[in-house]
């Protein structure tokens, strides 16, 4: 597998120095930055080995920076990203480009942003085998769904069957995937004993996956919840394995008691209570990250009746139909009504978006993730509705679109993508309006592209 965290493959030195001054080459090799992105020579605006511009728009980085109220040179080659400067001579870019054959994209007028990272996702959940699709190419078009929302990498937190490997080793190589990257965590672990969840954990980690899931649930009283003893032994042997757990939760207590053990990553909301400052400090302690996957709980209510949302253009223009039917059933909608945990879930959501504000507010890492995937959480489309409930939540544009990047990247330890600077991966999103003076901007897709191709739209 290539590793999604290992810096670029650097040129050869000849290449290197023929695209950076001296002083930069020598910088980035006593750094172990990847060279093969570079700069320009001197003061010249245009990299002869750039493959495709984007001119005239702002930018947006990825950081805590604001957008710049410039317009933007990008220029990208082999996939990422070559530098970021000012606009300069239009004629004598498309001079440039002319010569090199390169691709040239006026977004005048635009406003450029890194791709969307969703921390929690799932990629084929609801494949069947007599679908008539062949798993892989199921999970590949649910791929190429994200990407057409604006979401260029997805974390899938289980249930991934072995196809689904293949298809991530795909998504991180030197050429743009044409769909969103991935990232997969296997089987879900489970075990009634530390030994049981011992061995499971040996065996999700054969395939090598990214990440190792657990739940500690119960589901509103429905079933057992791992013990303690038993979460704390599986999150021991998945360090062996040097993997990271990601938590399902929904309690506050559990959540505390895998902080305490060593989880990698709290894969939902607490839900139950308002976060008080023992685990706002096992958060900071620990710097593990938080996704609040608010859309899980409007999925879990929302289907009674037809929601609103199923007639939303942005859903409607590229939706599965099949699983709008599912959902509109009327035998469903009945079981949904008659049952008391679409009231306890709604409920739910109210404390989710409070503990949200609270821990962002209290400096705890923000990871976007929503858990779309399962039936009825429409992958894409959630995405959106998980930045406007965050919004509604009280965290502004920033924060929302920081946890969807650069905060996201780091949580899952992705170096190459979420912020767009020399040397990362060419994920990126033009839009027709500023996201940063509202989330809902970030509908106003223009373009999408994946190390640097253009996804078809």
């Amino acid at each position: 597998m290539t590793n999604p965290t290992s810096p670029a493959p650097a040129p050869s030195p000849r290449r290197a120095a023929a695209r950076c001054p001296s002083r930069f080459l020598a910088w980035a090799l006593l750094a172990g930055a990847p060279v093969a992105i570079g700069c320009s020579q001197g003061d010249a605006p245009y990299d002869e080995s750039s493959d495709l511009f984007v001119y005239g728009a702002q930018v947006w980085n990825g950081t805590d920076a604001e957008m710049e109220p410039s317009p933007a040179l990008l220029q990208f080659s082999e996939g990422r990203i070559v530098s970021i400067t000012p606009m300069r001579d239009e004629a004598e870019l498309l001079a440039t480009a002319e010569r090199q054959d390169a691709e040239v994209v006026d977004a005048t007028g635009m406003f450029v942003i890194p791709g969307l990272i969703n921390a929690h996702g799932h990629v084929g959940g609801t494949w069947s085998a007599d679908s008539g699709v062949e798993y892989a190419d199921y999970a590949t078009a649910e791929l190429e769904r994200y990407a057409r929302f604006g979401v260029t990498t997805v974390v899938s937190l289980g249930g991934d069957r072995a196809p689904s490997f293949a298809v991530r080793d795909a998504s991180w190589g030197e050429v743009g995937p044409e769909r969103a990257r991935l990232q997969v965590a296997g089987s879900v672990v489970t075990g009634a004993t530390p030994e049981e969840a011992v061995a499971a954990v040996d065996e999700a980690a054969e395939p090598s996956p990214d990440w190792i899931k657990v739940r500690v649930d119960d589901n509103l009283g429905a079933i057992s919840k791992m013990p303690p003893d038993v979460y704390r032994a599986l999150i021991e042997r998945a360090s062996d394995h040097e993997l990271r757990v990601a938590s399902h939760l929904f309690y506050q207590e559990d959540a505390k008691g895998l902080l305490r053990a060593g989880t990698g990553l709290v894969a939902h909301s607490i839900r139950d209570e308002e976060v008080d400052d023992e685990t706002i400090g096992l958060f900071l302690e620990t710097g593990v990250c938080y996704v609040p996957t608010l859309t899980r709980e409007v999925s879990a209510f929302a289907y009674g009746e037809r929601p609103a949302f199923l007639d939303d253009p942005f859903l409607t223009a590229d939706v599965d139909a099949a699983q709008v039917q599912v959902v509109t059933d009327p035998d469903r909608q009945q079981r949904v009504r008659q049952s008391p945990q679409p009231a306890a879930y709604r409920e739910a959501l109210q404390v989710a978006q409070g503990n949200l504000k609270r821990l962002a507010d209290a400096g705890v890492a923000i990871a976007f993730g929503t858990d779309s995937g399962p039936m009825g959480r429409f992958q894409g489309y959630f995405e959106h509705m998980e930045m406007e409930l965050m919004a509604e939540a009280g965290l502004t544009p920033n924060q929302i679109l920081r946890s969807a990047t650069e905060k996201a990247a780091s949580c899952l330890g992705l170096e190459e993508v979420g912020v767009l600077a020399p040397g990362r991966r060419a994920d990126f999103v033009v839009l027709r309006a500023n996201p940063l003076e509202d989330v809902r901007n970030a509908r106003q897709i223009e373009s999408v592209w994946v190390g640097g191709r253009r996804i078809s739209r």
